[in-house]
């Protein structure tokens, strides 16, 4: 795998989980202040983070509820055990949630449970915590994309202002110039009425540059911006400097649009991607992706395939050469086990089906012994999905379901997936690969 296949095999799969996660601690409230948050930055000594939570330790038996002092320690002792699987620390850092997670309703229910993450960016700062919550604003803060670009798509009539970041972009704001067209009449009465559109069009220009250092440095600090519109009139925009000079500064590229405003930004978006600009953008990556999806499914090859279980079984088959799911995918893969002869049964559901349909299983006698006795489980479909993946050496990517290429793939049932070869799957039953 190569960095950028590494970059997106991080953007895609592992920002997904990451976020699921923090989800989770996010909803997490514990009983007394016992739950430990750990951030270590690169080339701190695990030793030395071990040493300060030996000492943490030493002093949480000071602490007067049984019930906090105990979950304190051993959320400590299970942080510690966890540190000295690493001979140092990595080259981005660690960061460590451990804490009494209940299992159940009411006290005596928790378990210690650790996540551990080896975050994209280093990690900035170095933190122990232990309180009634877990410290999560950090690692929230390092999956924000810091490299947002500007973009003005502008004409005499007007102009659209919108932002472009890792995956997604949207207009913030469009104006109008009120200016009026040009005038076809000659004398003198045409040489006054080009005055007078000139000083509105000046003082429109003023406009658009005093609304963009409001929304592109004091709002969004961007790292950079691109101009774009139909005919001279963003070049006359930029050579006249009405942009402050942080902005004029900071233009990467002026792109022919035939359109401004809203459309305008559109339009540039398409061409930037088409054009291989900004291809670090994780959003330029999902363009691609989902253009290439869309042309296998309209070519009539059938080589592009939708449909939650169609694509489940590519993966089992070994046909399905990548995988495309959105971040807001609403299935999950339940296994219902048989405690007497092990047979199991699975089943891909919407989330908002799991409790009628388990209670339906479980309540039917077993296909192969007739017993009713039965264990289940439930697992996230992407990480189902990773695990087949992997198996097959296939590709998963996960979009953002925000975005228009995302509407694209939900129109579709919000996965899809492009093959190696034509399959000949019968979509009524899962394969169960053991």
């Amino acid at each position: 795998m190569n960095t950028s296949d590494a970059q997106s095999k991080w953007d895609s799969v592992k920002r997904y989980k990451l976020t699921k996660m923090l989800n989770k601690l996010a909803s997490i409230s514990g009983h007394g202040t016992e739950l430990v948050t750990v951030y270590i930055p690169p080339r701190r000594p695990i030793f030395d983070v071990i040493s300060q939570l030996r000492n943490e330790s030493g002093t949480a038996s000071n602490i007067k509820s049984d019930l906090t002092r105990n979950h304190v320690q051993d959320a400590l002792s299970k942080t510690i055990e966890h540190l000295k699987l690493f001979k140092e620390t990595p080259q981005t850092g660690l960061v460590i949630f451990c804490g009494a997670i209940p299992s159940g309703k009411g006290f005596g229910t928790e378990k210690i449970e650790l996540y551990s993450v080896i975050p994209q960016k280093p990690v900035q700062i170095q933190l122990y915590r232990c309180d009634d919550h877990f410290w999560i604003d950090h690692l929230k803060d390092m999956l924000k994309d810091d490299k947002v670009i500007g973009i003005i798509a502008i004409d005499t009539q007007e102009a659209g202002l919108g932002i472009l970041t890792g995956d997604r972009w949207e207009v913030v704001d469009t104006m109008t110039s009120g200016v009026a067209g040009k005038h076809r009449q000659g004398g003198q009465s045409a040489r006054r009425f080009e005055r007078l559109r000139d000083n509105e069009l000046n003082e429109y220009y003023h406009r658009v540059g005093d609304h963009a250092q409001k929304v592109f440095i004091d709002q969004f600090n961007v790292r950079g911006l691109i101009v774009g519109g139909p005919g001279p009139t963003k070049e006359n925009f930029l050579k006249e400097e009405y942009l402050d000079y942080r902005l004029q500064n900071n233009v990467i590229t002026t792109l022919d649009t035939s359109y401004s405003g809203d459309e305008g930004i559109r339009e540039i978006i398409d061409k930037v991607n088409d054009q291989g600009v900004m291809t670090e953008y994780r959003l330029m990556e999902e363009k691609k992706i989902v253009k290439k999806f869309m042309s296998e499914v309209h070519s009539g090859r059938g080589l592009g395939i939708y449909g939650i279980l169609d694509v489940i079984k590519s993966l089992q088959t070994g046909i399905a050469d990548m995988v495309i799911v959105t971040d807001d995918i609403t299935f999950l893969k339940l296994d219902v086990k048989c405690k007497k002869c092990g047979t199991v049964q699975e089943k891909v559901i919407e989330r908002s089906n799991v409790v009628s349909v388990k209670q339906d299983l479980l309540s039917r006698p077993c296909p192969s012994c007739s017993a009713v006795d039965y264990e289940s489980s439930e697992q996230d479909i992407v990480d189902y999905l990773e695990e087949l993946s992997a198996m097959t050496a296939s590709r998963l990517e996960i979009i953002s379901g925000k975005s228009e290429e995302g509407a694209q793939i939900a129109s579709l049932g919000r996965i899809g997936a492009i093959l190696r070869f034509k399959p000949n799957i019968d979509s009524n039953t899962i394969v169960r690969i053991s």
